[in-house]
């Protein structure tokens, strides 16, 4: 491919960064795993562990896939993800009837991770919240709810 000179119009470039979805979307993501790291700390969770945590602790125990799917994340990105929390010790990864499946399920240690790591978020989330108004953060989990089912139809 031979190299042109390639010129951008800067109006639908602010357009692109105004109105993206996807550019909006991940830029608030960014913002809120930020806050969201920041109140948990004291705990030594991310809160993209905490959330593994969660769901693990919603399904008992779990494939690999399944958790996967309740998490709407790559298959190799949760395993990848599982990985320092099996290291620390918070969960446990087995193998299922078919060798090819791995069954996670929490472990004591990871139990207690979620309990002291649970009160931080709940502090985190309600100021999220008081920060949002109530209205519009129902607003929001309406529309982010909507988002992701948009996502699966597609």
């Amino acid at each position: 491919m031979s190299e042109q000179n390639a010129q951008f119009n800067l109006v639908q470039l602010g357009n692109v960064a105004n109105t993206c979805t996807c550019f909006n979307l991940r830029k608030a993501t960014r913002v809120v795993t930020q806050f969201f790291d920041e109140q948990l700390k004291p705990s030594g969770l991310l809160i993209t562990q905490f959330t593994i945590l969660v769901a693990i602790a919603q399904a008992g125990s779990g494939t690999i896939n399944d958790l996967a799917d309740l998490l709407v994340m790559d298959r190799t990105t949760l395993t990848r993800n599982l990985k320092p929390l099996e290291r620390e010790g918070f969960v446990a990864i087995q193998p299922g009837e078919d060798r090819r499946i791995r069954v996670v399920s929490l472990t004591a240690k990871g139990r207690n991770a979620l309990a002291v790591a649970l009160p931080l978020w709940e502090r985190a989330q309600t100021s999220v919240i008081d920060g949002l108004g109530q209205q519009q953060w129902n607003s929001l989990l309406i529309a982010l709810n909507d988002t992701v089912s948009l996502a699966y139809e597609n």
